[in-house]
């Protein structure tokens, strides 16, 4: 199949072997500066093999899928309907069939408050979320408890970034219809409890999404298990191409949903009288589909399954905990994100420096790193920071590279 990685060694990789794989991390920058990216939960790098799946599919067997009789393009549908049962098996779903594909975890969380909300959430009914959402997890559902008259509730946190789950189970009332969390915070890394969010959730009867942009990328996941109700992921963050996601949402509920758009590929029938839609998942992915990159998310999942992960994930840990232990030597540096439970992001700020000016220093060094409120506003409105430097970590990030930013971070002091 085409959304297969081939020749691949049966022996699951390290954090050490994996890192040829990805060519830009031999790219030279600035005046033979070697490109130190830490810059992962924006977006992650990619492997060869992803890169080459895509030219290989615009080379070989670019074509419409579903519609063709012609080989190209059955060719092409028999790689893209492939990548359905890899997701579904990768996160640990029932059956593909709980599998949308969509342009990313944006979209996702949208799709869900467009159907699922518009149909279900009446006035008066109540939403919650929390503090430490990102911008993609706050907006759609401000938008729809303002046209159905709805109440967005948000759970509270503390300053190392944990939310307060005494005061969740507070919010928690028969009005609760539905709640919307992160699992791996984008800008703080807390990793929050939510399978005692979503049990919580459900005793109320209340829906629950969960945002995994960050989770797929640093934990090993297990929809059934977890018991949410939706939960959605960007490719670009687990190595794969930008511009293409998935929606997991549990069979019985996805069935009960309105179609998100219309237009071919999502109907079963249509005259000027009346439209049957189509079945599931099918339902949801109107029109021409991001074809070329949903076969290359089916080469990220490969890619990620010939990995060692809990070597992988462990590795992880230990850049960011070396990172804190770092940085907390360094005079007028204050980290920003403390909580127990931690994926692999450290925040910091540093007392008199703008958190752009000390990215702009960093960078002229080679050290990528994301300044700035992360998409995430309420977090440093509670914090009371304009925003923060934030270096964030993959497998095939090494300590070398943390001592590089580490040492360019006591360049950015002594500098301001």
């Amino acid at each position: 199949m085409e959304a297969t990685i081939k020749n691949i060694d049966t022996k699951l990789k390290t954090p050490a072997q994996s890192r040829a794989d990805f060519p830009i991390l031999q790219e030279v920058i600035y005046k033979n500066k070697s490109l130190v990216y830490l810059d992962n939960a924006a977006t992650s790098q990619k492997p060869q093999v992803v890169i080459d799946s895509i030219k290989n599919y615009y080379e070989h067997y670019n074509a419409n899928i579903h519609r063709g009789v012609h080989y190209l393009s059955q060719r092409a549908s028999a790689a893209y309907d492939a990548v359905r049962g890899k997701v579904a098996t990768f996160i640990n779903a029932a059956s593909e069939k709980e599998i949308v594909f969509v342009r990313g975890t944006t979209e996702a969380i949208n799709l869900v408050a467009s159907t699922w909300g518009r149909k279900n959430i009446l006035p008066g009914d109540e939403i919650i979320i929390s503090t430490m959402e990102h911008h993609s997890n706050i907006v759609p559902w401000q938008m729809l408890c303002e046209e159905k008259n709805a109440v967005l509730k948000i759970i509270p946190m503390n300053d190392a970034g944990e939310l307060l789950m005494d005061e969740y189970e507070k919010l928690l009332s028969p009005k609760t219809k539905l709640v919307s969390v992160v699992h791996t915070s984008n800008s703080l890394g807390t990793i929050n409890p939510v399978e005692k969010i979503i049990a919580l959730a459900h005793k109320c009867g209340a829906v629950v999404m969960i945002d995994g942009a960050q989770a797929i990328v640093h934990d090993v996941i297990d929809v059934q298990k977890m018991d949410c109700d939706f939960f959605a992921f960007s490719a670009h963050k687990m190595c794969g191409p930008t511009g293409v996601g998935m929606l997991y949402g549990k069979q019985n509920i996805l069935e009960q949903m309105p179609p998100y758009q219309g237009g071919g590929d999502m109907i079963k029938s249509v005259s000027f009288a009346k439209t049957t839609y189509n079945d599931i998942p099918f339902r949801f992915e109107a029109g021409t589909q991001n074809i070329a990159d949903v076969i290359a998310l089916g080469v990220a999942v490969d890619y990620y399954n010939s990995l060692d992960r809990t070597q992988c994930l462990a590795h992880e840990i230990a850049l960011m905990e070396y990172t804190m232990q770092q940085l907390k030597q360094i005079e007028k540096v204050k980290l920003i994100g403390t909580a127990t439970n931690k994926a692999s992001v450290v925040s910091f700020v540093i007392d008199g420096v703008n958190a752009m000016d000390a990215g702009m220093y960093l960078d002229t060094m080679g050290i990528a790193v994301r300044t700035g409120q992360h998409c995430t506003q309420p977090v440093m409105d509670q914090l009371c920071i304009a925003g923060t430097v934030r270096a964030s970590y993959m497998f095939y990030n090494t300590m070398e590279e943390v001592d590089k930013l580490v040492e360019g971070v006591k360049k950015v002091v002594s500098a301001f």
